[in-house]
């Protein structure tokens, strides 16, 4: 429940969580037992030898927490994002900045591969922030490989998945089929987590397994050129119309809290950064003791 939860907010990896609660490498291991050599165990064996081989009662215990946790908060989030926008991307500036110190923090060696490594992700990051928007983020295609790249953040800590879907334009269309039960847009999603989920999961163990330092360096990197897209204070540049006649913005301009001075939010909205900050620092502190 707590990774679905995590899930949901930019900011916050659902991998990330299982790596705080114990649960991390179990998981890897668990999704990496999936693959084309189960059916043979099932030719040979039975239903119940392939469920214990691929730790099928972890596995459900995990994603029916994880599925419990995201019908249940979409409504909430959605409400909020559209009601109080600077107050939410305000807390979520927090998340970010800290998850980036964070998994920045458990790089054990620092070489010129891990410099070199750090400034591509965030010159990758920073440039995508910069794109325009996708003109139709609510295509099927789109939608499934949306679900096909925002998955990976579950195998891999330092990423959010719905941190992902924000910088792809498409973080607000699944949370509003989620609020609104469009099975059609949550079922195409949720083939493209699965087919993402079971082809990258192996890859990325890997990854972590022989070049943890480099990976980790280039995911910071990410998180910190990434920044700028959660920022709270920003004024529209250029909208358009979308399909259901409302206006809706393109470019957006980032600027510094005093362009609003005036406004008496704008207080509260520092001390939800802050306090982002400090929820993602004590909870790796309590992770780290515990």
């Amino acid at each position: 429940m707590a990774m679905g939860a995590a899930d949901i907010v930019p900011g916050v990896s659902g991998g990330t969580i299982a790596f705080i609660t114990g649960i991390y490498e179990e998981l890897l291991n668990s999704i990496s037992s999936i693959n084309f050599k189960i059916f043979s165990l099932l030719k040979e064996k039975n239903i119940k030898s392939v469920w214990h081989k691929i730790n099928g009662n972890f596995l459900a215990c995990i994603f029916s927490g994880i599925l419990f946790s995201v019908f249940s908060l979409s409504k909430t989030i959605t409400f909020l994002i559209k009601s109080y926008p600077i107050l939410v991307w305000s807390f979520f500036f927090g998340l970010i900045l800290a998850s980036s110190f964070v998994i920045g923090r458990t790089i054990k060696t620092w070489n010129y591969q891990g410099v070199i490594g750090l400034i591509f992700g965030a010159f990758i990051a920073f440039s995508i922030t910069k794109l325009s928007p996708v003109e139709n983020p609510g295509s099927i295609f789109y939608i499934f490989i949306s679900g096909l790249i925002a998955i990976c953040a579950m195998v891999l800590p330092g990423v959010s998945g719905s941190f992902i879907l924000l910088l792809m334009g498409s973080y607000t269309l699944i949370l509003e089929a989620l609020n609104g039960l469009d099975f059609t847009i949550v079922l195409v999603f949720s083939f493209g987590c699965l087919i993402g989920l079971l082809s990258f999961a192996r890859l990325l163990s890997k990854l972590i397994r022989s070049h943890r330092d480099l990976t980790v360096a280039i995911l910071t990197g990410f998180l910190i050129g990434s920044i700028d897209k959660v920022w709270p204070w920003k004024i529209v540049v250029l909208t358009r119309i979308d399909s259901s006649g409302e206006t809706v913005p393109i470019i957006e301009k980032s600027v510094m809290p005093y362009y609003f001075k005036g406004d008496p939010k704008i207080l509260l909205a520092l001390s939800l950064s802050v306090a982002g900050f400090f929820i993602v620092y004590v909870l790796n502190r309590l992770s780290t003791k515990n």
